[in-house]
């Protein structure tokens, strides 16, 4: 008995150490992940941070000057007003206030209206990858913390094209009343200092690491505090610091500092600093409306291939100077001016990608200046090359909402459960206080690539194009559907001056009919059927083909999920197979292939190319660059169509829909 009761002590006493061990080891989880629930108390719920208990900013953004007319749920424009001697578009609606109370100081977020000053910058070298953790932010203390604000990390490398280790910007954010804030930076090689007080030096070049260049520092000036600052003075404070790379526009609101910290030389582009004074919210686009003489016209702007740098023009008919994207912008801001449309469309490739698009956020910067600078509201659609560059930033999402904060933007990245991003719908409006919805615009993702077994281990990637799925399908059936059916033609308001004393009178012609408005649709990668046997037009017996279609291989996905026969062909103006099956959208814009131009109707539906514009994307010589153009009248009932050349040539002038266009496909 005193043998087994031994043994047992000892087997005991070998297994308390790791019995222990184990036992405590779970406590210790349990704790840290379901007991302890870490919360600031009560100063939580206020939005009270580590700057709680000092005095902050009683700022508001209630109201800022050159905020925009807030967008209805419905229509995305004002709701008409009673005064009826304003247009309806025109009228201000009051804005949501953004409470900047509640923005976070330790985070860099250049999207966000900060109208709190910085109060230190300081340029730090990092031998490390800062994705995951952050090793070479300047040495704080908690009572620097609390006065002047933590460090920020500008997460955009001055070194990242060269130089022997990263090399970042940090600043501070604060809210104190009390400290003094920065108002001026001058960028200065050494040896130089600025003239006046109140001026401090970063402690490292703005080179630092890059072999052979000489020196630049960083020199900042701090003057007055928050309280001190009147009400123009704050809108001249540093809210905000980012890096652009390329010779291209800054972010919209920010000024480029000079000089470059990075010079443009062989296949390094220009590295800048850039800053932003005040808040500056970007106006936002009105609604989307025809004129009181019933046109809307919209400007397709097909594959820029815009690259981080100028870019090589290619395949040029004539000589190219100053590269691609001045060669470019410049033709788009002729056309522009020539054409003044009340829309442009972007129908993919922005981006150029091939290794080009290193930094989405200085391509998107300035890929749409010339239609911002005109003050023209503009929609987008992605392209197999926008996220081919992506990195820790720059995916589709990353590009939407950033081109979301740009001024007249009306990209929406769409609903997240269906394939791609920028699946979404927008509405085009009578002019007249009865704001009919008369015209629908359809924007769709058809994708880069198609994957399948040889992406599998992510070593090679596949080259067949992608195309719209199955579920995109049946979103689009589901939005079609919500459209409501309009009495067509339309007939708008004449009684302005009356108000809501009549109803709105409408003339019946001769055929009149309820139907749901015309609609077109963009997206990048062609369908198989834009290459299938067009319709013929039975008034000449040929095809309704127009335009240049044999100048390069098919540019659509091998593989089809039927979009065209169960969407396009399934969704009617109206249901009744009576009213002749009409197909609600009669246009479809692709881009994708660069030097085909024509448009090809297909069992009633319009398949039309934009063709190349961009002297970025490739070409041929003899093809001359081209954009087109959707010209719609009698408030939606007509379309039209043409290109405007680089020569000015207005080519290939046709109607697609209504009066004057070929006799409707019959259906048998």
């Amino acid at each position: 008995m005193a043998i087994t009761i031994g043994r047992f002590t000892r087997f005991l006493r070998s297994i308390f150490v790791p019995t222990t061990t184990i036992i405590a080891f779970s406590c210790l989880l349990t704790f840290f992940f379901v007991l302890y629930q870490p919360t600031r108390g009560p100063g939580d719920i206020q939005r009270l941070g580590w700057q709680s208990w000092d005095i902050i900013s009683p700022l508001s953004t209630s109201s800022r000057p050159g905020d925009s007319p807030s967008l209805d749920e419905e229509g995305g424009g004002a709701q008409p007003s009673g005064n009826h001697d304003v247009d309806w578009w025109n009228v201000t609606s009051p804005t949501t206030s953004i409470d900047t109370a509640s923005l976070p100081l330790d985070v860099w977020a250049p999207m966000l209206p900060h109208d709190t000053g910085l109060s230190e910058i300081a340029v730090m070298r990092c031998m490390f990858d800062l994705s995951m953790i952050d090793m070479c932010a300047p040495s704080s203390s908690a009572s620097d913390d609390a006065l002047k604000g933590k460090w920020v990390r500008v997460p955009r490398d001055l070194n990242l094209q060269g130089g022997m280790w990263h090399l970042l910007l940090y600043y501070r954010r604060t809210r104190r009343m009390d400290v003094p804030l920065v108002l001026d930076i001058q960028l200065l090689p050494a040896g130089k200092t600025p003239s006046g007080d109140g001026w401090t030096k970063a402690s490292r070049s703005l080179r630092d690491g890059v072999i052979r260049a000489p020196a630049l520092f960083l020199w900042f000036r701090r003057d007055k505090t928050l309280r001190d600052l009147s009400s123009d003075g704050r809108t001249t404070l540093i809210t905000e610091m980012d890096v652009v790379y390329g010779d291209g526009d800054p972010w919209y609101g920010f000024e480029k500092l000079s000089p470059a910290t990075t010079e443009k030389s062989g296949r390094s582009e220009s590295v800048s600093i850039t800053i932003r004074r005040g808040v500056k919210p970007p106006p936002r686009a009105p609604a989307l409306h025809f004129s009181r003489d019933g046109r809307f016209k919209i400007l397709q702007i097909a594959d820029l291939h815009f690259s981080v740098g100028a870019g090589p023009c290619r395949d040029p008919s004539s000589p190219c100077e100053g590269g691609a994207y001045a060669s470019t912008e410049s033709l788009v801001q002729r056309v522009l001016d020539a054409e003044r449309p009340d829309l442009v469309v972007f129908t993919g490739d922005q981006l150029n990608g091939q290794g080009t698009t290193w930094d989405a956020a200085s391509v998107l910067a300035k890929f749409a200046a010339p239609v911002i600078a005109r003050r023209i509201p503009w929609a987008a659609v992605f392209g197999n090359h926008d996220d081919e560059d992506a990195r820790e930033s720059g995916t589709r999402r990353d590009q939407v909402r950033l081109m979301q904060g740009l001024p007249y933007s009306l990209v929406q990245a769409g609903p997240e459960d269906i394939h791609g991003v920028g699946n979404y719908v927008l509405k085009v409006w009578s002019p007249d206080a009865s704001k009919t919805h008369l015209l629908t615009l359809y924007f769709l993702d058809s994708g880069a690539y198609a994957a399948g077994m040889i992406d599998w281990f992510g070593f090679l990637r596949p080259t067949e194009y992608d195309y719209i799925h199955q579920d995109q399908i049946d979103w689009f059936l589901q939005e079609s559907g919500s459209i409501k059916p309009i009495e067509r033609p339309f007939t708008p308001d004449g009684t302005k001056d009356l108000g809501d004393v009549w109803d709105r009178q409408q003339h019946t012609p001769a055929q009149r009919k309820l139907a749901k408005p015309s609609a077109l649709m963009f997206f990048h990668i062609p369908l198989q059927e834009s290459y299938g046997k067009a319709d013929v037009d039975p008034r000449t017996g040929r095809p309704l083909d127009v335009g240049s279609s044999d100048l390069e291989e098919p540019g659509s996905g091998k593989k089809n999920d039927g979009f065209f026969e169960k969407g396009l062909l399934h969704a009617l103006e109206t249901p009744h197979r009576g009213a002749g099956g009409v197909p609600e959208v009669k246009v479809v814009g692709n881009g994708h292939c660069h030097i085909t131009d024509n448009c090809r109707r297909v069992k009633g539906v319009w398949l039309c190319f934009g063709g190349g514009g961009s002297f970025a994307g490739y070409g041929k010589i003899g093809f001359d660059r081209r954009f087109r153009v959707y010209d719609i009248s009698e408030f939606g009932e007509t379309i039209r169509t043409y290109k405007r050349l680089v020569t000015d040539e207005i080519a290939d002038e046709m109607v697609l829909a209504g009066r004057g266009a070929p006799e409707p496909y019959v259906w048998r």
